[in-house]
């Protein structure tokens, strides 16, 4: 088994204040630098950015080998007592950014050792690119490319044929609720309504089209929409369902239950705002894009190494969805906005070991117009 070392930072300059995070993954065996990443993020705390350093380490050292351990070295007594067990987490805003980072890899995968700040001067340094980055009004850029490994890196990404036997991703958004013929949002962080007849009979038309679809496993949301749709599945393919946080619907804040025109009427500045960056959030506390693709990213990669070779439905809604295929592509996040995803519609992604990813289908309703036209 490959363990990697993860050495993270994180760094405010006011506390709170302009910060940034580095963090970089070596071979544990070599010592040998295989990636590194930072990035600003804005005004934020110490303990935040550190976290967010943290993360940033785990979730590059997944990308390498999901398989992996992996020992994390930090100079945050707090982060490394906290992520331990030793010590509470108290601060409500620790507490997510704590569960994001168990999320990555398996406990039993992750040690955490603290080391003193002499001895974790590249994390610091990236860091604090990051953050001169930043009051440049820049993105971080490394100086270097990360030492190679000793093999040979698999095949660019790109034209060519694709290697390897695929893991296929059936994404599935939930059928209709009675809030969404009103497009009224609809997220995680209101109420949770269930499907509406129509969403009902959508999702007895999804299971009987998927019958002889050759699904392996079902991944779902675990919010009602997505378990009605999820369960009526399972019963005809004969599967159980497993539920997955890091699939929910994005959390719209004080947005959610109004219309865009609702919402654009109330909070003007905080839609124009939201529709201009991905880091922006909703009104009263929400997601950001940003945030939403970083889970979604996690429980991505979890599913395909928990599934590989396999295929899976995954149940979820129209933003875990829209991120799966623009990351897919390689679009920018307002790359969103211009797709369009009906209720109980099926779109595909199949995802390569040599890290290709192929979009195959998109927004398909077929088995919808099949099914519920009268005869």
């Amino acid at each position: 088994m490959r363990e990697f070392i993860v050495e993270a930072d994180g760094g405010s300059r006011g506390n709170p204040g302009p910060a940034g995070y580095g963090a970089l993954v070596r071979d544990a065996a070599t010592g040998r630098v295989l990636a590194e990443s930072a990035e600003f993020i804005g005004t934020a705390t110490n303990n935040v950015a550190e976290y967010r350093g943290l993360i940033a380490g785990l979730r590059a050292a997944y990308a390498l080998d999901p398989d992996a351990t992996v020992r994390v070295r930090m100079d945050s007594k707090l982060v490394v007592e906290q992520m331990s067990g030793r010590w509470q987490i108290k601060h409500p805003a620790m507490r997510p950014l704590a569960l994001e980072a168990r999320e990555v890899f398996p406990a039993s995968a992750v040690r955490y050792e603290w080391i003193p700040r002499e001895r974790n001067k590249d994390a610091d340094r990236l860091a604090n690119e990051a953050m001169d980055a930043g009051r440049r009004g820049e993105v971080w850029q490394p100086r270097r490319q990360a030492e190679p490994e000793a093999a040979p890196p698999p095949a660019a990404v790109g034209w060519g044929p694709a290697t390897g036997t695929p893991t296929t991703l059936l994404l599935l958004r939930h059928g209709e609720t009675a809030l969404t013929p009103q497009k009224r949002f609809s997220g995680s962080g209101g109420d949770d309504p269930p499907l509406s007849d129509t969403g009902r009979r959508q999702a007895e038309a999804v299971a009987e089209a998927l019958a002889a679809a050759g699904v392996q496993a079902i991944v779902s949301s675990p919010l009602a929409r997505c378990r009605g749709t999820a369960e009526p599945l399972a019963a005809r393919l004969g599967l159980n369902v497993r539920y997955e946080e890091g699939f929910r619907e994005t959390d719209f804040g004080a947005w959610e239950g109004l219309t865009f025109a609702e919402a654009r009427e109330r909070h003007p500045r905080d839609i124009a705002a939201w529709l201009a960056s991905p880091d922006a959030e909703p009104t009263g506390g929400g997601e950001s894009f940003t945030a939403v693709a970083r889970r979604v990213a996690v429980a991505r990669d979890k599913t395909i190494a928990r599934h590989a070779g396999r295929t899976v439905l995954l149940v979820t809604h129209v933003t875990p969805v829209k991120t799966l295929l623009r990351l897919a592509l390689d679009a920018p996040p307002a790359a969103m906005f211009r797709m369009e995803l009906a209720p109980a519609a099926l779109s595909e992604i199949a995802y390569y070991p040599d890290g290709n990813a192929s979009v195959r289908r998109f927004n398909d309703t077929g088995h919808l117009e099949r099914s519920l036209t009268p005869r």
